[in-house]
């Protein structure tokens, strides 16, 4: 009984394989054939499928942060470059002229700057004023007691030798006391540079052209030239 079951479970298999190939056609067995084309047009087009979560199109343009930081990059892109310069030494009336000239040069007041700079004086145990034959006597003398010294020519005074320099008139009398007690009798304290002020044009910010611009000044520069700002 099992085998015949078996048998004709096969063959309703074949003859379904059949039926639905359409292989019984010719006796009148077929499936129906689906002919209904608005199916056809119903159906979604593939090409439009687009993905919820997936990459896409940001057809608003940028962010409004970076609508913004755009124009300020480009415009920070095309501004020339800037540095500092300065130059010293100036002297009161130079400075007064330099003053005049550079209200011309197009600069606005807040890219320049004139500051006061100060030199400290220079001050040394002095022996002179000598002539040849008495500076070789008392160098001759120096060298006997160990007492550094060089030659100095100072400009009020004369050719004569120093036995120290120092930055300040306190420190210089010192050195005098102490030289005394050496055996110097005859030294004394003199100026070699006095204290000096001047005054420092400094440019923080300027172009090459405003630079090319400063430096056409001609004597208002008083010969000195633009250097970078340390």
């Amino acid at each position: 009984m099992l085998r015949i079951l078996a048998i004709l479970l096969v063959v309703a298999n074949l003859a379904y394989f059949a039926w639905s190939r359409g292989s019984l056609a010719d006796l009148g067995l077929a499936p129906v054939q689906q002919r209904e084309p608005e199916r056809l047009k119903a159906q979604i087009e593939p090409q439009s499928l687009r993905l919820l979560n997936g990459a896409r199109e940001d057809k608003a343009g940028p962010a409004p942060a970076e609508a913004a930081a755009a124009p300020q990059a480009q415009a920070a892109a095309a501004a020339p470059a800037q540095a500092c310069w300065q130059v010293g030494g100036f002297t009161q009336p130079q400075t007064d002229a330099l003053r005049v000239a550079l209200a011309g040069t197009g600069l606005a007041p807040d890219q320049w700057q004139l500051n006061e700079a100060h030199s400290a004086g220079r001050w040394v145990v002095y022996m002179g004023r000598y002539n040849d034959e008495q500076m070789q006597k008392k160098k001759s003398e120096l060298r006997d007691l160990k007492i550094e010294f060089r030659e100095v020519n100072l400009p009020s005074i004369g050719p004569g030798l120093a036995l120290g320099t120092f930055s300040s008139e306190e420190a210089v009398q010192q050195a005098l006391k102490d030289v005394a007690k050496k055996g110097v009798r005859s030294a004394r304290a003199a100026v070699e540079r006095p204290e000096v002020v001047s005054m420092t044009l400094r440019l923080p910010a300027i172009t090459d052209e405003q630079r090319s611009s400063v430096e056409g000044l001609g004597d208002a520069l008083a010969g000195k030239k633009l250097q970078p700002c340390e």
